[in-house]
């Protein structure tokens, strides 16, 4: 495994924004009215300093969405994971104890 920091990882990605930006011929301001956010959360995105729905919200106005599924490819569900929860899935209950219907009353 690599050992880039998650500090040197994030600031990649910020660099990575402002090229995208800057591919586009945006400014900062103009991406920051199109993600509804303030310049300077633009700004800071691009030094790698950001929440997830800010990032989330300069990705959409840079039209970069569909890159989502390259960063992140949809995890599908492990066997060892399913049967995990399977193990867990809880049973329904009854209300009777025994396994005779003869026990049980007529109303």
């Amino acid at each position: 495994m690599s050992q880039i920091t998650a500090t040197a990882l994030a600031e990649e990605i910020g660099e990575r924004l402002k090229q995208a930006r800057l591919n586009r011929d945006l400014t900062q301001s103009q991406v920051a009215t199109l993600a509804g956010i303030a310049r300077k959360t633009v700004l800071n995105a691009e030094k790698g300093k950001v929440q997830l729905e800010i990032l989330i919200a300069i990705l959409m106005a840079l039209d970069l969405t569909g890159q989502l599924d390259l960063f992140l490819p949809k995890q599908e569900i492990s066997p060892l994971q399913l049967a995990k929860l399977q193990g867990k899935r809880r049973q329904r209950a009854s209300g009777q104890n025994s396994t005779s219907k003869e026990e049980t009353p007529e109303w």
